[in-house]
């Protein structure tokens, strides 16, 4: 028989929105979506998941990053954007990181006496992402140096030699600076020429890293006095609430280095000159 009063309003979904309910879409390139807030539609172009954010890309060529999750339309229906699942098979390159010819299955080497010291837990990171592959199979151990206020004694306990050389790697070090009269002080003692002391000239080690990586033509001028790191995650778009977003930031950069393509010459040379310096024969 017909039910005379109607159906039961609170049976059904009755709080569900006008365009529905939102559902769980990967934010796979291409796909064309709209930003609530803003009302910004464009295209994905890229997906960080480490930073869980994505970037759109408009019809004038602009773009712009917002946090992956709620408050996207798809074809007028809302989603919650989803970093995409992708697979791939394992490989076996035939060149490491840093360029030179991979030695593949090959035991690493005993660690010889001389070291290299990098100031800079990131530093040292990044060094071991591109040229741990080299290091291992040369034998060379790359030590995480603090500061370079350490290095007098950091060099006192090793005893620098012949046979025990260090290579030193120092952030900035500019004419005139703290750390170059400290580099200096070294190459006039006893120890200097088993010391080689080089620096790279970027003011963070991030600045290193080719910003093309990330859609850029060079990474933000921050104004001096304005903390670089945060200031360059706010210019970025990326979270800069705390040291937790600058760490999540790093690991970013640092997931988008492949290789030495993606770093700027100038430490790579210092690098590789550190390397020659602890690896020549005697």
């Amino acid at each position: 028989m017909p039910d005379r009063y109607g159906t039961d309003v609170l049976s059904t979904d009755w709080r569900a929105p006008r365009n529905g309910r939102a559902v769980e879409t990967p934010a796979t390139r291409g796909l064309v979506v709209e930003e609530v807030t803003t009302g910004w539609c464009g295209e994905i172009v890229t997906v960080d998941r480490d930073l869980d954010t994505l970037t759109l890309e408009d019809r004038r060529h602009t773009r712009r990053t917002f946090p992956l999750g709620p408050g996207f339309l798809l074809e007028g229906k809302p989603v919650v954007l989803t970093a995409p699942v992708t697979q791939r098979a394992p490989e076996r390159p035939a060149r490491t990181a840093s360029g030179s010819i991979a030695v593949h299955d090959a035991p690493a080497r005993v660690a010889r006496a001389s070291r290299i010291f990098v100031e800079g837990r990131h530093d040292a990171e990044l060094v071991e992402k591109v040229w741990g592959d080299d290091l291992r199979v040369e034998g060379v151990v790359v030590e995480y140096l603090g500061g370079v206020d350490d290095l007098a004694a950091e060099l006192r306990d090793f005893r620098p030699g012949p046979r025990r050389r260090v290579g030193v790697l120092v952030d900035h070090l500019v004419r005139g600076s703290k750390e170059s009269r400290i580099a200096d002080a070294v190459r006039r003692s006893e120890v200097g020429p088993h010391v080689l002391i080089v620096g790279h000239p970027f003011i963070d080690i991030w600045a290193a890293v080719k910003p093309q990586r990330f859609g850029r033509d060079a990474w933000p001028d921050v104004p001096r006095g304005e903390e670089w790191k945060k200031g360059v995650c706010q210019r970025m778009g990326w979270p800069h609430r705390g040291q937790a977003d600058i760490a999540r930031a790093w690991q970013h950069i640092l997931g988008g280095v492949r290789g030495f393509q993606d770093l700027d010459p100038a430490l790579l040379g210092r690098v590789e000159e550190l390397i020659d310096f602890v690896t020549a024969e005697d």
